[in-house]
């Protein structure tokens, strides 16, 4: 995939993924709220709600859970505080771009902690549009490689509108325009595909190849505390690193 960050790759690979799951649950619960106050509280109706209800059914969040999540999008709920989406950009070691989406009820907070993250780290944050410039939002579907041939579902996906679909090792990663994920994503599900998830992605136009270690070590930290933060979604970068200097770094 030209110009795909290796970040998702890399968390894989060193196990930055293996987080408890009242964190994952707390994620997912902003991501609710968020898509019910932007789209509405009715799944049907809401293909963003729609689609987050199903990967936290499929991380086992208790329907009680979702339920709070929808009402306090849709402010039905006693807890009066809405959760905002931001996104934040900036730059690590090496000049590695950042892109990080939070979703918070406190801004203030939220914008300090990520300073500090990055400042800790040593990088820097940006002003709004020096970095989101390098990047194009897509829409992402992944569809685990044992489930279809690639040849079928390379002819589902391009009937249903999508640009573009790569094999990785264990799945294949299919790319859509931001606006049409969803659409795509219910064609493939009527064709009776299924679908391990799907999201919205930054891809970076260009990538930077980072070959020191201690720089490349520092990325990766700057990378995994981002995520580690409570208020943090998703960290998007265009980083290039080699599988062989990966494979030194420590854990």
């Amino acid at each position: 995939m030209a110009g795909h960050s290796k970040w998702s790759k890399v968390k894989r690979l060193k196990g930055a993924l293996d987080v408890k799951r009242a964190a994952i649950f707390s994620k997912l619960a902003k991501e609710i709220s968020v898509a019910a106050r932007v789209g509405g509280g009715d799944p049907a109706a809401n293909p963003r709600l729609r689609s987050v209800i199903e990967t936290a059914r499929e991380q086992s969040m208790p329907n009680d859970n979702i339920e709070r999540a929808i009402k306090r999008g849709t402010g039905e709920s006693v807890d009066q505080q809405q959760i905002e989406e931001i996104v934040y950009e900036g730059y690590g070691p090496g000049g590695v771009a950042l892109i990080v989406e939070a979703a918070t009820d406190n801004k203030n907070r939220t914008a300090a902690e990520i300073r500090r993250i990055f400042t800790k780290n040593d990088g820097n944050l940006a002003s709004s549009g020096s970095v989101s410039y390098m990047f194009h939002k897509k829409g992402m579907i992944s569809v685990r490689r044992d489930s279809i041939d690639e040849d079928q579902l390379f002819a589902l996906a391009l009937e249903a509108g999508a640009e573009e679909l790569t094999t990785e090792e264990e799945e294949y990663v299919i790319l859509t325009s931001h606006d049409q994920l969803y659409a795509v994503a219910e064609a493939l599900k009527k064709a009776s595909v299924t679908i391990g998830g799907q999201k919205f992605t930054f891809i970076p136009d260009t990538t930077v190849h980072v070959a020191d270690e201690t720089a490349a070590l520092q990325v990766l930290r700057l990378c995994e505390s981002l995520e580690d933060d409570d208020d943090v979604q998703n960290v998007y970068s265009n980083l290039d690193i080699s599988e062989d200097l990966l494979a030194k770094l420590p854990a």
